[in-house]
């Protein structure tokens, strides 16, 4: 393949700028690939015709899918080009792709892809396919509602007509338009078709989308995603290719489930982590890895940028877990009340453009089922941590079990000091990646990417 001036420039420019935060700065996810791209705006074109590209997008579990998928795929595949570190618009696409290998012949890119970014990256990208996981209210002032985010999904789809969509059945939102492409639904099984159940109140995207009648549900495993069925057309949740057929043991550190009959353990815990480890055995197996090889890649405990990261500090084990909007926010809550130890708690709130500007959304978490009285202490932080702590207030924690602080530096030390073993810290994105890398400054971590 013969590159234009302009992009071996950017290419070179790009590479090199990489190299240099790498080994100076320990870190630089995204801007390598700015500069490419202003040298080079079509830098992608050029680049992606040597790969076979799976995208993985939706609002919750992109990461985490990502990653497991490709650990899968290196079972089979000698290079898997992905972008680890969850940065996922276009400039740490192009950043991906520059730190990569040359490939040898035809290779493979699994990329999380940021919701509005997908039809950018598929103007210069042809996919072979698409990894849904699901649309929740996320970002509002950014993204709009759910159905605003969605489209911005189809209309990068709708220039890839021939790739395989790889689709969580259990979400409505992606049965409401018909679209060209070969499609295959992975699920939760339900075999009581008798069961009439609604959705919590505070759902989004539970209006069927041919008659606007509330969706019913023969089961539900969390939020709007279950069996879902309209009791006055007669829309239903498709067939299913791919299902959980048992969750047998969930436990903040592992999780045990059988899909499609065959036993799996990961090393994460929660509902929502059952859906990421059936989207990637879904995408896996259609890129035919077998199941006894899914098996075996997914029993490697790894940790996974932020999402359910344990650190140890002072002697205390600390999970850092990134949250963003309700939906992934009561599923951590669900999450960390299945463990039978004692735990503290602690919170770290940001509110810059990659967190959404919008903080309402800790609102509509239910701060209140968490066992409160029960936990020692609760750290609150971040540029908003007076927020954060008016709604652990206002949920009736109690007040001298709070402690706040707006430096990141003393929440680290408060938390090596906590009275118990455990403390889980949720945090949103640019707090999550100022502990990471003040964590790596004090050694307690390894220098991130």
């Amino acid at each position: 393949m013969t590159m234009s001036l302009k992009t071996s420039l950017a290419k070179l420019l790009g590479r090199s700028s990489y190299w240099f935060l790498h080994t100076f700065r320990g870190g630089g996810s995204s801007f390598p690939g700015k500069i490419a791209l202003k040298l080079d705006p079509q830098f992608l074109r050029s680049f992606g015709k040597s790969y076979d590209v799976i995208i993985v997008t939706g609002t919750n579990g992109k990461t985490m899918t990502t990653s497991l998928l490709t650990k899968i795929l290196d079972q089979k595949y000698d290079q898997v080009l992905t972008n680890p570190s969850g940065s996922n618009m276009v400039q740490g696409i192009v950043t991906a792709f520059l730190a990569a290998k040359k490939p040898q012949g035809r290779a493979l890119a699994v990329l999380e892809v940021d919701e509005a970014n997908v039809a950018p990256i598929c103007a210069q990208l042809t996919p072979k396919a698409f990894v849904l996981t699901n649309i929740f209210r996320d970002q509002m002032d950014r993204y709009g509602e759910i159905y605003t985010t969605y489209q911005k999904i189809v209309d990068g789809i709708k220039l890839a007509p021939a790739a395989t969509l790889i689709v969580n059945g259990d979400a409505a939102i992606f049965n409401d338009r018909q679209l060209p492409n070969p499609i295959i639904y992975y699920g939760f099984a339900n075999d009581d078709s008798e069961t009439d159940l609604r959705a919590s109140f505070n759902s989004d995207g539970v209006l069927c989308p041919v008659c606007h009648h509330i969706l019913h549900y023969h089961s539900i495993t969390y939020a709007n995603l279950g069996d879902y069925f309209c009791p006055n057309c007669g829309f239903h949740r498709p067939e299913l290719t791919d299902k959980v057929t048992a969750v047998e043991e969930l436990r903040p550190n592992f999780s045990k489930f059988m899909i499609n009959g065959t036993p799996f353990k990961i090393h994460v815990g929660g509902m929502y982590n059952i859906y990421n480890a059936l989207a990637a055995y879904s995408a896996a197996t259609y890129l035919a890895v077998a199941p006894a090889q899914i098996v075996q890649a997914l029993r490697h405990d790894e940790q996974v940028f932020g999402r359910q990261e344990v650190i140890k500090l002072n002697g205390k084990h600390a999970t850092i877990i990134l949250v963003k909007n309700p939906v992934g926010l009561n599923q951590v809550f669900d999450l960390i009340k299945t463990d039978p130890d004692p735990f503290a708690l602690g919170f770290l709130l940001n509110a810059n453009p990659a967190d959404g500007r919008d903080t309402s959304w800790i609102w509509d978490g239910e701060f209140e089922d968490l066992p409160l009285t029960a936990i020692p202490e609760i750290l609150v932080g971040g540029e908003r941590q007076a927020d954060i702590k008016l709604r652990f207030e206002v949920a009736e924690a109690p007040q001298a079990k709070i402690k706040e602080t707006q430096s990141l530096s003393d929440f680290i030390t408060q938390a090596g000091q906590i009275p118990n073993e455990k403390i889980y810290i949720l945090t949103t994105y640019t707090a999550m990646l100022a502990l990471r890398k003040l964590l790596a400054e004090q050694g307690f971590i390894a220098a991130g990417y």
